[in-house]
């Protein structure tokens, strides 16, 4: 069939994607539905419209035009919220910054992004101040309370009568128009910026509404950072289904579970170090109200004895993998209704693998050196590399690390892998984590995996350490349980019981391990406190 001219796209037929319309949808179609609760306040979607229109106000009454870069550091509480649809509705460009981040780093992003203006809540203030100062950028403090009126704070929370709203149509004319710059980690180093679009947003934030079954009765508790990948792109999801936005500042599992019960919490995301706090607080128990609740996580394989422990809370446990670099979520493992009944160990074999795509998220192959995809053995190992329309523009202001991680026409991740027979992809290592001993390819994963088996391990992390006689050996840093306790001999015995011989780790270290805002262990810090 050919494409005639008058087939063409047109104002009538084509529009921009942008995940702007979730909220204009719902101010439409439901404006008194509870939209978002923090503390003592619920705010229906009219009323969160409103902060929105606020915010928009002020950015413009500031200057921020088009394409300029708005930094927000803050907790999760409503502006940061407000900040995913008032920033790109000016047609300006979010930038959220992980609230853990020193002076140094935060400086350096500011700077890198060229930043216009900056935003901190109470917690950050400090550090936002100080990074601000360095860079020449204007820094805007967000009231905390209603006392804190008069002191030239920010106070978007409140206010009789919204301003309008500015003109999304005008503001967003092309959907590849970028939405966030959003920093990587640090768990290799120096963080770079990743582009968003606005297609990318959108789309990514339907395939959660789809994976994680959001409709307008889910009422979703913020314990995943904002500031992470935009909040898996669930700032626009969960607007999208028409849910609930309960805003939580701090990991505090008191408060995680008081809150699933004062607001009948559905869906909650989080790494898996939050599942652990969770599971080994006193005040962990079944929910009393309500039906079972799903919990997504992403990160490190969950373990039988985790798994074990929240099925006894009524969780159901969603398994997710992606990058910065993917809008957060690319794949998901979820377990088949025939798999439900199945015991703890099993569960967690089934849960450990990242799973297929969601709905409209990348293509996802893995491929070995050649550039062939691997056979579906579950044994051949090659690296997960994506393509399709939830992958980033790019980074900014790096041309040639763009073009590094989209060679041959796909993302490489980086990450190792094996396919199933049932398509499932499960990750088995980094390129950079894989300890190579007298020849031999050694899984940190694998020998974390087993090591989070005992019942004293919290959590365990596992790098290479030269070694004279084999090149390399394993070397792991465990973080025990509160008030548990175990030594490196009971260690080296459990895994022997369990790994090839050439596969236990010779040298333990036992104290807290170092992790991102987002939960992932820092392994280029263990690498260093190894080499010592």
């Amino acid at each position: 069939m050919q494409i005639e001219n008058h087939l063409r796209p047109r104002a009538a037929n084509h529009r921009p994607l942008t995940p702007l319309d979730f909220l204009e949808r719902a101010v439409l179609s439901f404006p008194e539905r509870p939209a978002v609760a923090w503390r003592e306040t619920v705010w229906t979607y009219r009323e969160f419209h409103g902060i929105v229109a606020r915010f928009a106000a002020f950015l413009v009454r500031q200057g921020v035009a088009r394409g300029d870069v708005v930094s927000v550091m803050a907790q999760n509480r409503p502006e940061m919220l407000a900040a995913h649809y008032a920033v790109p509705m000016v047609g300006a460009v979010l930038n959220t910054i992980n609230t853990r981040l020193d002076t140094a780093t935060v400086t350096y992003i500011l700077e890198h992004a060229e930043s216009r203006l900056v935003i901190a809540d109470e917690a950050c203030m400090q550090v936002a101040f100080e990074a601000a100062a360095a860079v020449g950028a204007p820094v805007f403090a967000l009231a905390d309370t209603d006392a804190d009126k008069g002191d030239g704070r920010l106070h978007l929370l409140c206010g009789d009568i919204a301003p309008a709203m500015p003109d999304v149509d005008a503001a967003i004319t092309d959907e590849w128009q970028p939405i966030c710059l959003n920093y990587t980690s640090g768990t290799t180093g120096q963080p770079k910026g990743v582009v968003y679009h606005h297609r990318g947003a959108y789309l990514n934030a339907l395939g959660n509404v789809l994976a994680l079954g959001l409709n307008q009765r889910s009422v979703y508790l913020w314990t995943l950072p904002m500031f992470h990948c935009n909040g898996w792109c669930h700032t626009w999801a969960v607007t999208a289904a028409g849910g609930l936005h309960v805003c939580l500042e701090k990991i505090d599992p008191q408060l995680i579970f008081s809150s699933i019960e004062r607001y009948g919490v559905t869906h909650m995301s989080c790494a898996p170090v939050v599942l652990y706090m969770m599971v080994n607080h006193p005040s962990a128990s079944p929910r009393k109200s309500g039906g079972r609740l799903t919990v997504v996580t992403g990160g490190a394989s969950p373990t039988s004895a985790l798994i074990e422990q929240i099925d006894r809370l009524h969780f159901d446990l969603i398994h997710l993998y992606g990058l910065t670099e993917s809008y957060g979520p690319a794949t998901l493992c979820i377990l088949d209704e025939k798999d439900v009944g199945r015991d703890a160990p099993d569960k967690a074999r089934l849960l450990a693998r990242q799973g297929i795509r969601h709905a409209t998220a990348s293509r996802v192959q893995v491929i070995d050196k050649q550039g062939m995809e691997v056979a579906w053995d579950g044994s051949q190992p090659g690296e997960i590399v994506l393509r399709g329309n939830t992958l980033m523009a790019g980074y900014y202001r790096d041309e040639a690390a763009t073009e590094a991680a989209f060679a041959d026409g796909v993302l490489h991740t980086g990450d190792i892998a094996v396919v199933h027979p049932d398509g499932y992809v499960e990750i088995k290592d980094r390129f950079k984590d894989v300890i190579i001993s007298g020849g031999e390819n050694i899984s940190s994963l694998e020998i974390e995996s087993v090591l989070h088996q005992h019942p004293a391990v919290l959590l365990a992390a596992v790098v290479a350490v030269p070694d004279d006689k084999w090149g390399e050996i394993p070397f792991a840093f465990i973080e025990l349980k509160p008030g548990a306790s175990a030594t490196a001999e009971e260690l080296l015995q459990f895994a022997r019981k369990h790994l090839a011989g050439f596969k236990v780790p010779r040298r333990f270290a036992f104290r807290e391990l170092p992790k991102t805002a987002t939960g992932k262990i820092q392994k280029f810090v263990l690498r260093d406190v190894a080499q010592l």
